[in-house]
């Protein structure tokens, strides 16, 4: 044993010490992080700022009636950004709605019920789902959803529903043309389930089995395990996700232009077309001069706006979740 000591610390003395980076290289990275940070704040201050400077003359002419207004009426001049703003609101609502327990009932079957030679080929799917670009599930929004939607769904709800209160005019179809508000809700929802599904996956997974363990062994079933033990421990990150997930509903664009109606009507029924921020955006933007020019940067002002009230909350309720 003392000659095994000798030779370790022979081989230590031996070693060749280890040489400091120069004080001037330490300095260098300090300001490359730091300038890293700083790129980021100027173009997103950059960003707002040309946002603002172009919506400026659209906020002078009409002032809050821009926000409150529903006319959009491009050879008058006239224009008002309330039906955008409440497609946007309305189809990211029902996106999350659909969306979010279809996401957390995936991430749950996965690291839960899943059995072993299915876990894979499920997993590898949701994640291929996220990277299909929006014009494809707005293509097939379109061409294959919409007409389904509209033969097998519109028209059949609509005739049970016609002459109802308040149902038949939230479910009735003036023209069953399988776009409109629900339509873009429901590819909205389709498109942001990869996304909250595979982060709640992670988190679930990261958990310590430990505390599986535990529950199943003083005779907890499996509902109880996910419902008092896995759902608290996660309940922040999957919060988060689901912000994620919002975040993406509301600035979704190609997708939503191709099944959302871009009809600027603000109507009680989600079957009937209507329009979001993003789309009127797309559909105008490269025509657009003058003061529609400006209407449209107000827009993209107040989608700003809208997503950055999200985040607080969100922010807001996280850290509520983290305090109880």
């Amino acid at each position: 044993m003392v000659a095994l000591s000798q030779e370790r610390l022979v081989t230590s003395a031996d070693a060749p010490a280890r040489r400091s980076p120069p004080p001037s290289f330490d300095r260098f990275f300090r300001l490359a992080s730091l300038a890293s940070a700083l790129l980021v704040l100027i173009v997103l201050l950059g960003i707002i700022g040309s946002m603002i400077y172009g919506g400026i003359p659209a906020f002078r002419e009409f002032g809050f009636g821009f926000v409150t207004s529903t006319v959009w009426n491009v050879n008058e001049d006239q224009y008002g950004a309330w039906v955008a703003i409440v497609g946007t609101l309305t189809t990211a609502l029902i996106a999350l709605v659909i969306g979010v327990p279809l996401s957390l009932g995936i991430a749950i079957f996965l690291t839960q019920l899943c059995p072993p030679w299915l876990k894979r080929p499920v997993a590898t799917t949701i994640e291929l789902l996220a990277a299909v670009p929006s014009i494809i599930y707005g293509m097939w929004g379109l061409f294959v959803f919409a007409p389904l939607f509209a033969n097998y769904v519109q028209i059949p709800v609509s005739n049970i529903v016609e002459g109802m209160p308040i149902v038949g005019t939230i479910l009735y179809a003036r023209t069953p043309s399988g776009v409109g508000i629900l339509t873009a809700g429901i590819i909205l929802a389709i498109m942001i389930i990869p996304f909250i599904a595979s982060i709640a996956r992670d988190i679930l997974d990261q958990i310590p089995s430990v505390l599986r363990e535990s529950a199943y062994g003083i005779g907890c079933t499996t509902w109880e395990v996910v419902r008092n033990v896995l759902l608290p421990q996660a309940g922040v990150s999957i919060i988060g996700a689901v912000m994620l997930g919002l975040g993406r509903a509301l600035g979704e664009t190609m997708a939503v232009t191709f099944v959302v109606g871009n009809a600027n009507r603000l109507s009680g029924s989600l079957f009937d077309p209507g329009s979001t921020i993003a789309s009127r955006i797309a559909n105008e933007f490269n025509e657009a001069i003058g003061l529609q020019l400006n209407a449209l940067m107000a827009l993209g002002c107040i989608l700003f706006l809208v997503t950055f009230t999200v985040l607080v909350l969100a922010r807001l309720l996280v850290s509520r979740v983290k305090v109880g």
